[in-house]
Formats: C-alpha cells, structure tokens, sequence
C-alpha cells in the first residue's frame, strides 16, 4: 500500500468520524495552486476546512506537530481560493480544524488555529 492510498484510508475515517458528530462534508481534497484541502464542511453553522495528519505510531512525532505555520499559511490561501470560487459560502463563518490519528487514536481539534494572511 502507498503512501496515497494509506492517507486516502484515514482521511475516509476522518470523514466517517466528522459526519457521526453532525459534519456535512461539501467537498474533500479541494486543490488549487496554493495547496489542497482534505475535507471541508459545515458544523454548527461554521464553513470548516479540515487538515488531516496520520501517523502510525509517535516515534516520529505528533502528528499535530506536521501543521506547522507553513502548512496553516497554505491551507488559508486555499480556503480564500475555495471561497472566491464558491461566492455562496464567501459571507459564513470560518474555522479551521485540524484530525489527528495517531495509531487508533484519532482527535478531532476544532478551531485549531486562526487564519493567517500573508505568503511568509
């Protein structure tokens, strides 16, 4: 199994777990020049754009330690991306999630980090 599909298989059970916790997901690996979006949705009246990270095991590091600054800079100009082509969501709420796995662990941080502007 490759990389790809190992990441296609947990961002499924993310999917699974966000949607058992009254997530409607619009569209998943949303990819534009500025990066791509696993999953994004609706949750409790929020337009929510979704990071998911796996690891098997914590030997090479949380998982929540791979959405670095970087990785938030690039899933923002996606999310602004996604909006401008989607002008019905342009005037909702936002927030960005992040899903972890780690092994069968799997944590669901909501609002895990603001939006950020700027190319830095």
């Amino acid at each position: 199994m490759n990389k790809r599909s190992v990441g296609a298989d947990y961002e499924q059970k993310a999917a699974e777990y966000l949607e058992m916790h009254g997530f409607r997901i619009i569209e998943r690996n949303f990819h534009s020049r500025q990066g791509e979006i696993d999953i994004i949705g609706i949750h409790k009246g929020q337009l929510v754009f979704v990071e998911v990270k796996y690891r098997r095991n914590k030997n090479t590091g949380f998982p929540e330690e791979a959405v670095d600054l970087k990785k938030q800079r690039r899933i923002c100009r996606t999310s602004d991306y996604f909006r401008l082509k989607n002008p019905g969501y342009v005037n909702m709420q936002v927030r960005y999630d992040v899903v972890t796995i780690c092994g069968e662990s799997l944590r669901w941080y909501q609002n895990a980090f603001d939006y950020i502007l700027g190319r830095g």
